[in-house]
């Protein structure tokens, strides 16, 4: 990359190793504290990863397994070689996953150059939200998708490539779509293309092992938009609900940051825009929910800290002020 780095941690400014470990500890209880009423819990797709997990701790046979989800090996293989507690072991991984995920968009809107708050806000929006609280205590591989798409575009705003790479090929392993982050990195000149490529041969490769390798003879699977899969989308009240709480807050004040955020965070835009795709497709052939957009947060959610009000808005709120004076 032949731009300037932007540190991590610390770079003489008002935060310290300290500062970054106390924050962390803050964040990992938070998170522990808005899961836990939901801690290890299965439905739905959940129960599929769960029993790609049991599968490959050797309590299923090959036949209980279904597609796509088994393709989705990352977490559930995390999780089997977790000790003790199937549920409790893969609980406790998206746990971490998502104490990492806060960590690493504070560390992001820092390394941007924002303030404190913004700092501490990126983290909270991460955490307090209705998405960690109904989905990220289930038995899915969301959590660890997110966290690497995090890491992702933390490298990309620090201009650390050897971490965009980390962190885009830990996604695709975790979920398959982000193999486009690896190819986004490549097309825009954010890595060597000896480099990128061998990353992304490599992540292909992973996705042809699991599926022909490892996950051989599954039934086949193919996703078909019809007009019939949206109709019925628009009358799933649940489907609609769980849309709406999640992208309650972080849309509206990523539409109210997105002319105001700092440069660093330009190349944010467009990823967001690509990675917005995959999810659009899926609601045209499948049912979708508030996961869609929750799986965005890495991307909305430091667009999201630099929210203003419009000039307008401020405008009548001065206007407000000097009438009460």
């Amino acid at each position: 990359m032949e731009r300037s780095k932007a540190p991590l941690f610390s770079d003489g400014s008002e935060w310290r190793t300290a500062h970054w470990l106390a924050l962390s500890g803050a964040f990992a209880v938070l998170a522990l504290a808005v899961m836990w009423q939901r801690w290890g819990g299965t439905v739905e797709d959940s129960l599929a990863y769960f029993d790609t997990a049991r599968f490959l701790r050797g309590e299923l046979p090959f036949s209980a397994l279904r597609a796509p989800f088994p393709y989705r090996v990352l977490m559930p293989a995390l999780a089997s070689w977790w000790p003790g507690d199937l549920r409790n072991g893969f609980a406790t991984l998206n746990w971490l996953a998502t104490t990492g995920t806060a960590i690493a968009l504070s560390c992001l809107v820092h390394a941007a150059g924002a303030s404190r708050p913004r700092v501490l806000l990126a983290g909270l929006l991460a955490i307090v939200s209705v998405p960690t609280y109904w989905y990220a205590p289930y038995l899915l591989s969301d959590p660890g998708a997110i966290f690497g798409r995090a890491v992702f575009a933390l490298g990309v705003v620090s201009c650390q490539p050897w971490l965009a790479l980390a962190g885009g090929l830990f996604a695709t392993a975790a979920r398959e779509e982000n193999i486009l982050l690896l190819g986004w990195l490549i097309v825009f000149g954010r890595v060597g293309v000896m480099r990128g490529g061998l990353v992304l041969a490599l992540a292909a490769f992973w996705l042809f092992a699991v599926r022909w390798l490892l996950f051989p003879g599954l039934p086949s699977y193919l996703w078909v938009p019809n007009i019939g899969t949206v109709v019925a989308a628009l009358r799933d009240q649940r489907s609609l609900m769980s849309l709406i709480s999640a992208g309650a807050i972080v849309i509206p004040m990523a539409l109210l940051g997105w002319k105001y955020i700092p440069t660093r965070l330009r190349p944010l835009k467009g990823i967001l825009l690509m990675m917005a795709v995959p999810p659009l497709y899926a609601a045209l052939s499948v049912r979708i929910e508030g996961r869609a957009i929750w799986s965005l947060y890495p991307f909305l959610i430091p667009i999201a800290v630099f929210a203003r009000l419009p000039a307008w808005a401020g405008g009548q709120r001065a206007r407000r002020t000097g009438d009460g004076q």
